[in-house]
């Protein structure tokens, strides 16, 4: 099975399965000398985690790191950081009864054609526990990055149809981690918190969208031709598990402007050149220009839910089928630090492209 790394300098590889002995993942590339706060390391696991409101699957998950080589003393060595995060709370007897079916929106049936053998018990490596690994060195990446100022902040901005209709700078993105479903307008907070609950005695799912911000990203990052910055947030957003679709500065709605309103104008702050609008969210030419960078991701509804569906099993036989087990309404309160933990790696990754040496000096 191939595809399992992202990155060219600052790279990551991920392993395991959701039912497996465990997950993690090799970071390479990262620079030597960096300090690393282990315990903001474990607060992002923490935040990706089952269990941590009531608007999240039940599975206590602990995702307790743990490191096996790259680190001395506190502090990165620049050879490959190797972790690992055990698996402790998997309940495989909840997914015997789809051994030999097909899961609505699932890829049970893709896995078994294109490899011919599948691990039916939560999706193996489909499983969004493979997210942990991304968002354990993307909280490496986010040290890295805080080197040179950079801050990354993602938010629930809508769920089913409930939307945050504000402009981000409007928000005051502290209030996100105090919200259970990680929305920083506590009015539109509740009125999600609300549908979840809602939707969850129908046996439904819901799905939504997640904006993130970064903040002081200097210009020059990303290449023009096929390496562009926001194409390659693009990707590494759409490798999520779920995430159906990715716009970034003024996204689809900037196809109704006309140019001369699209247009970022340039203008001179005490010498320092900067765009009079941000319709290009950061972004001109696949290179960074120093101004914010924004975009969305949007997110389907979960595809297991807990009423009855027709399927077929590998036969082609038809049949009924109901989830079982312990399964998120949304995935978006959860999906907040991935967005954020994959834009820091690929921020991580360009920077390293454009500089040499070592980023604590």
């Amino acid at each position: 099975m191939a595809g399992n790394s992202f990155g060219k300098i600052f790279q990551l590889t991920t392993f395991g399965e959701s039912h497996g002995a465990g997950v993690g993942g090799i970071l390479d590339g990262c620079p030597a000398g960096i300090s690393l706060d282990m315990e903001q390391i474990q607060n992002e696991l923490t935040r990706r985690r089952p269990g941590q409101s009531a608007y999240t699957t039940p599975r206590d998950e602990k995702d307790k790191i743990e490191f096996l080589s790259g680190l001395f003393e506190g502090k990165t060595t620049g050879t490959p950081i190797a972790f690992v995060v055990r698996n402790t709370n998997q309940n495989s007897k909840d997914y015997s009864h789809i051994r030999d079916t097909y899961r609505p929106s699932h890829a049970d049936y893709v896995y078994d054609k294109k490899y011919g053998f599948r691990d039916y018990r939560g999706g193996g490596r489909s499983s969004a526990r493979e997210t942990l690994a991304r968002v354990a060195a993307g909280a490496i990446a986010k040290q890295v990055l805080a080197v040179k100022g950079i801050e990354i902040q993602a938010y629930v901005s809508s769920l089913g149809k409930i939307k945050l209709d504000k402009n981000y700078k409007e928000l005051d993105l502290s209030k996100t981690e105090t919200s259970p479903v990680r929305c920083p307008d506590e009015v539109i907070a509740e009125q999600m918190q609300q549908l979840i609950e809602e939707t969850a005695e129908r046996g439904d799912t819901l799905g939504g969208t997640v904006s993130c911000v970064l903040k002081s990203v200097p210009v020059g990052l990303g290449e023009p031709v096929f390496d562009k910055l926001h194409a390659d947030m693009g990707k590494a957003m759409l490798s999520i598990n779920a995430a159906k679709g990715f716009e970034y500065g003024s996204g689809f709605e900037g196809a109704t402007m006309n140019g001369s309103e699209h247009n970022d104008r340039f203008v001179s702050d005490d010498g320092d050149i900067k765009t009079a609008t941000n319709h290009s969210g950061g972004v001109q030419g696949g290179i960074s220009n120093g101004e914010d960078i924004y975009f969305r991701v949007a997110f389907k509804p979960i595809a297991t839910v807990m009423k009855e569906q027709e399927t077929v099993d590998k036969q082609g036989r038809k049949i009924t089928l109901e989830g079982k087990g312990r399964h998120d309404v949304t995935v978006l309160p959860r999906a907040v630090p991935i967005v954020e933990a994959m834009a820091a790696l690929v921020v991580a990754d360009h920077l390293l492209r454009n500089q040499t040496g070592m980023l604590s000096k």
